[in-house]
């Protein structure tokens, strides 16, 4: 089974930026999508962004203009700009492909008011 490695979270304040990494442990022939998901104390996993091997990036309403997702070969990125409070969560990595479903181990980010 792949393994998903994430960097990068950590304390920020308000309005500050932060850039997630997510490296796979090796490469796969055929990836459909790697992405950013995240959970807040109390609520439900939700997903962040993803990108598809095509290119098509898909993301979450409420960081639509914010968050960048971006790709190179078997790491996926998210760079968080303008970041809010309610942004404060466990961001996860995943990737999806044929017969594969990988889960990083999750990396907090907590943005300060």
């Amino acid at each position: 089974q792949v393994q998903l490695v994430e960097s990068g979270g950590g304390l920020v304040q308000a309005g500050g930026s932060l850039r997630l990494s997510c490296a796979a442990s090796e490469r796969i022939a055929s990836i459909n999508t790697m992405g950013w998901f995240r959970q807040a104390p109390g609520k439900q996993r939700e997903l962040v962004a993803t990108m598809s091997s095509g290119g098509r990036t898909s993301y979450a309403d409420s960081v639509k203009g914010r968050f960048a997702i971006s790709r190179d070969k078997i790491t996926v990125y998210l760079q968080m700009n303008s970041l809010k409070p309610e942004d404060t969560a466990v961001y996860y990595c995943n990737l999806e492909a044929p017969g594969v479903t990988s889960w990083g181990q999750g990396i907090q980010v907590t943005v300060s008011s």
